[in-house]
This record gives C-alpha cells, structure tokens and sequence, in this order.
C-alpha cells in the first residue's frame, strides 16, 4: 500500500561532507504511516542498512521528522500521528574522508501502514552515489528534501514552561513566532507522558500561548519536549520544536481562546460578516445591472396602490435568492464530500454556463428595450394572473441577482466563507443563506417597512427610458461574460448567438397576419438554436493554457506554481501571488486600480518582486490546492513572501496602492 524509494540532495558528493539522503513513502489513499512518536498505537519506520554499505553506523544520522498530523483512530479514545498521501523522513549521511569512486547504499524500509486494518510492509530501497571532486545536486532529490524541510518543526525562538494545576499540565510557550492572531494549536509530545486522544484547551496572549494537557501519571518529567503546531487566523501553519521544564505560567501567554478551541467559529459573529458581506453585493459592478430590473418591478408594484404586489415582489425575490444560495451552497457540500475543493463562483469556470448567462443577459436587455415582452400572450386573462407573472418574475430576478453576485467575493464575504469553508454541513448552510438573506435585504425591507415605498418614484415616461438605458449595462455584462471565454471556440458562438437570439426575438414580435405562425415558429427555432449552439459548444474540453505571462510596464509577471515560489524563495527574492480569474470582478477592479498602478509597480520593481499570476479562470487542481490550504473561499486571493520565508502573509481581497507601495517599501528598508 505504499511506494518507497531513496532519494539524495547530492548526485555527487564529495569526500568529507554530510549530505541529505531521505526515504520517500507515497501511500494509496486513506493509508498512512506513523511519525517518531506513533501516538497511542503504531510503530514509526525504519531502514536497516545491509551489510555491504561501506559506512559505519555512525555515520547515519537520526530523521529529520516532518510535522506529522492527527490521525483519530476512535474519537476521543485512540489518536495516533503521522503522515498520509506522501512523506519524505529525510536523514544526514557523513561521508569518509577517504571515500572515491560511489557509495551504493542499500537497505530494507520497514514500516506499518494502516487504514482500518494494520498491515507490515518492507521494501528494497537503493541509491548510488558518486564520490568526486565537486558536489553535483540531484534536482529531484534536492528538491524533495527541500519542501520535506520546509514543512518541518523550527527550534524554539524563546522559553516554554510546564505548569501542574492539579489533574492537569498548563504548557505555556513564550515566543514571537507563536503570538496574535491564532485560530488553533496542538501539542505533539515525543514520549507518551499526555493522554493523547484528550482535548487540548488553548488560550493566547500578547506574548505567546498556553495548552492544558492531561498527563497519565501524577510525576511530570523534568522536561516535557515534543513540537507545538498551530496555525493563524489567516490559515498559515507552523510547528516549533519545545521542551518545556517545570515552572510558573510564562507571563503574557494567556487570556483569549482561538476560535477552534472555544467549540468552533463564532457563528453568531460569521453569520453577521455573511449578513453585512451580503448586502454589501448589491453594490458589486456585476450584481448593479441585475439590480436595475428589480428596481423598476418596484416602482411598478408601488404604482398599483397595492402594498400585498409590493410585498409579494419583496418576498418572491428574497426566495429566489435565498434558494438559489441554499442550491450553491448544496453544490458545495456534495463536491467536498466527494474530495473536491469548489470555490465560490465556480460556475463561471465552464464556457457552457458562461455561454448560457451571456446570452441570458442579451435577452434581459432586449426585453428591456422593449422588443418582447413577457407575457403578452395572456395579459387579458386577469389581474390576478398579472400579479402572479410578477411574482415569478421577482423570483427569477433575485436567482440572477445570486448567479451573477457569486464571483463577488468582498472581504466579509471572504472572511465569513474562509472561515467555516471545513465546518459541518450545517454552519456552511448557515452561513450561505445568511449571505443570501443580506443580498436581498434591502429590498425586502423597502417592500415591508411602512412609508418607505412612498419614497419610490411614480411611474411615467421616464421610467421607460430609464428601463431602455439599463439594456445597456446588461449588453456590457453579456459582452464581459464573452471575454471571460477567452479563446474557446464558444466565445465565437455566443456572440454570433446573441445576433441570432435577437433576430430571432424580433420575428416572433413582428409576426402577423396570415404568415404569423410560420414566422413565430422560426423566430423560435432560431432563438432556441441560439441559445444550444453556444451552451453546446461550451461543453467541449479546450485547454486553456496554464496561468498567465504579460508585461505590467516595469515588471513582468510569470504563471505561479508551487515549484517556482520555492526557486524563488530559495533565491531570497520577495514574491506577490495574484490568485485571479478573468470572471472575478473584484479581481478586475484590483488589477486596474492597484496592480497597474505605475507607482505600485515602480515599487514592486524597486523591491526586487517577482510577480506570479494563479489563474483560475479555468478549473486547476494546483490552485484550488492552494486555495484550500489558506482557507480562501475563492479568488481573488494575494500572497505576499517575504525574502527567503516560506510562508506567505494573506493580503485583504481589496488592495489599495497606498498598502502595496508600504508593503513593497519595507523590503528596501
């Protein structure tokens, strides 16, 4: 159940020298192996070396452990540590002084591997080196150990104590790198003095962090050392190595509690951020054409005289927003559970759902330039019918006020979504309506409010051309939509469509007299011919390239990739990540009010930045990786590296010059 091999920093070495040697595991999903310390059951892995390596035991060094991950074997009774998917446990090998020619080193890889049975494994591992005058890297191997070290515990930058209050161990960690901003942390002990499947209770200070622990005897040792990880409110991880000797609690390291620790998120304060980012929507350049047609169904509903229209079109809207959200939001759970990272606004990653919303958008703006209108078939059947078109048509017009609103990922949206991105199905559904609930809140409560919709206008001839002018920004947003197609065929299609949908729009209003069924019937075919060819041809799998590479003036930018941050990070040069998509408003409004500003770039130039582009404008697993590993419910999302730091600072969603020129700045100093 697990693939091994040995691998080398070195494919040449030379005499004298320690090199970096390390076992690669690459295990069959839901299988894992175990860390130094197994946890309550297990057995670490180890190589025994064969007789032939020409190299004394000592030469071998001990692992350089990776932080491990809780594996819970039974909840709150068995919890192990240790590794699944792939690992590398890389080890230090001295060379003789006197060594020539290669050193072949071989050996037997045993390990346990488990899933809900446990199964002994070995394998035959090999590796030659070559003893020579210069060090030669091997590029994979070098790289491997790399990314293995950076994912490893860093020593302790200050002082750990070990506290005994009664029937628990307080750890209190004092140290810059473990202050502000945490959402989690969790002690790994090297030995098995701490009942390991037992909560862990954390709580922050200004200075640092203290964790309770359950010990299994009374006598704690006089050292309690193993690693503490955690991880900050912006998603970054971290682990540092700890020893913690008896003493009082290390002054500054309590008070507040992470959020994970007090029980999970706040919901009460995430369903307010989804609430408040929610009506903040309306305000986005790709919900505002959408707005346009509700507006006018308002003042329509008010002019009857009839608070129940008003209120009907208030709350029709608000369910087909709400719904629709709750729809998202079901699309979302079903893709977790199935293994998948899903994004917000990953509809418009398909040509075929961005075919069929520009073409939606076409026929809104003809009907509002008056070319159709709905319902004109049955507009003598009665006033009640009347009322309830209305009632159908507020319904669909807040489903596409939550379709088009969904790329929109503002900073409260951003925040509360991130944040409960991994919680249970019902605190995501929560938060989802909620978010919905916000979107469609200022209407409702104009519809409701009494006095209010007296403030609406009355209507008349200017209402009309007002209704005229909004066609325009729907035509804008279908002609955006193309744009993000790019250059799959379907971008072609939907603008031919859109001129065959309207000419097809137009036969069946001009029909009449003894031709007008023909005409009507090839007004249809041609409308609905417009509408498959486009969503058809959107179906079919194009490759849209990877990432992006374009000149801002002064700097170029490159396609991001995991690999190319860490060259870049090896080279000690400052990095910034644009996480985008062509479909993402907010990313748009960015670009063109910060990331072309002439002294942002000057700035990023002047600094020695490498700009990266993530482009998400199509489904890609390596992004969605990424985003997922920082919590991010979407793009845009912007990473920051400091020189030679592998972890990144998480810039807000909407950028402003003033912070990327003081950002880039203080890498000058």
């Amino acid at each position: 159940h697990a693939e091994v091999e040995l691998i080398s920093e070195r494919a040449e070495a030379v005499p004298g020298e320690t090199v970096w040697l390390g076992a690669r595991f690459k295990m069959d999903p839901h299988w894992h192996i175990y860390w130094r310390n197994a946890g309550d059951a297990g057995i670490a892995p180890e190589i025994d070396w064969d007789n032939s390596v020409p190299l004394a035991p000592e030469a071998f060094g001990e692992i350089a452990w990776p932080t491990p991950q809780l594996l819970p074997v039974v909840e709150g009774e068995i919890m192990d540590y240790g590794y699944e998917d792939s690992v590398v446990l890389p080890f230090p090998v001295t060379i003789p002084d006197d060594a020539s020619g290669e050193i072949q080193f071989t050996g037997t890889a045993d390990y346990l591997i488990c899933d809900d049975i446990c199964i002994p494994e070995t394998a035959e591992v090999a590796y030659t080196l070559k003893i020579g005058t210069t060090q030669v890297p091997d590029t994979t191997g070098s790289q491997l150990i790399a990314d293995s070290f950076a994912a490893s515990p860093v020593d302790l930058e200050g002082q750990a104590n070990l506290t005994v209050n009664g029937d628990i161990w307080t750890m209190s960690v004092a140290s810059p790198l473990v202050t502000g901003g945490l959402k989690s942390a969790r002690f790994f002990p090297y030995g098995h003095e701490i009942n390991h499947s037992a909560a862990q209770p954390v709580s922050t200070g200004p200075e640092g962090l203290q964790i309770d622990l359950t010990p299994t005897n009374d006598a704690p040792p006089e050292a309690l050392e193993g690693i503490v990880v955690f991880e900050t409110a912006s998603g970054a991880g971290q682990a540092v190595k700890v020893s913690a000797g008896q003493g009082d609690l290390l002054p500054g390291t309590g008070g507040s509690r992470p959020m994970s620790d007090a029980g999970g998120p706040n919901i009460l304060v995430l369903l307010g951020l989804a609430l408040l980012g929610g009506m903040i929507l309306n305000l986005m350049p790709c919900v505002l054409p959408v707005l346009s047609i509700k507006a006018i169904g308002m003042v329509q509903a008010a002019s009857s005289g009839h608070k129940g229209e008003l209120r009907a079109h208030g709350v029709w809207y608000t369910v087909g927003v709400v719904l629709s959200f709750a729809v998202t939001a079901g699309v979302f759970l079903a893709l977790r559970a199935a293994g998948q990272f899903v994004s917000l606004g990953f509809q418009l990653q398909y040509p075929a759902v961005v075919a069929a919303l520009a073409l939606v958008m076409v026929a809104i703006g003809l009907w509002l330039l008056g070319l159709f209108t709905l319902g004109t078939s049955v507009q003598n059947v009665g006033s009640g019918l009347a009322s309830k078109r209305g009632s159908v048509g507020a319904f669909f017009t807040g489903v596409l006020a939550a379709v088009v609103g969904a790329p929109c990922v503002g900073p409260f949206v951003a925040v509360a979504l991130g944040a409960v991105i991994t919680s249970p199905w019902p605190i995501v559904l929560a938060v989802f309506l909620v978010l919905g609930l916000g979107l469609a809140l200022p209407f409702l409560v104009l519809s409701f409010v009494p006095g209010l919709h007296k403030s609406l206008p009355k209507p008349g001839l200017w209402m009309e051309r007002l209704k005229q002018a909004f066609a325009f920004p729907m035509f804008l947003t279908a002609a955006w939509l193309i744009t993000v197609l790019g250059n799959h065929p379907a971008a072609g299609a939907t603008a031919f469509g859109a001129i065959i949908l309207a000419f097809g729009i137009w036969l069946i209003s001009v029909s009449g007299g003894k031709a007008r069924v023909p005409i009507m019937i090839a007004g249809a075919l041609l409308t609905l011919f417009a509408i498959v060819w486009p969503v058809m041809t959107g179906l079919k799998d194009v490759p849209s390239g990877d990432g992006q590479s374009e000149s801002y003036a002064t700097i170029e930018t490159e396609a991001w990739s995991p690999a190319r941050v860490d060259e870049l990070i090896a080279e000690g040069r400052p990095i910034f990540v644009d996480f985008t998509a062509s479909w993402c408003a907010t990313c748009q409004v960015n670009k063109r009010s910060t990331l072309t500003n002439a002294g942002v770039l000057e700035a990023m130039s002047d600094a020695n930045v490498s700009f990266l582009i993530a482009d998400f404008t199509r489904p890609d697993d390596a992004i969605a990786a990424e985003l997922k590993k920082r919590q991010s419910p979407g793009v845009p999302m912007y990473l920051l590296y400091a020189p030679g730091n592998p972890e990144p600072e998480v810039l807000p969603t909407l950028l402003s010059p003033g912070l990327m020129k003081r950002k880039f700045e203080a890498f000058t100093g």
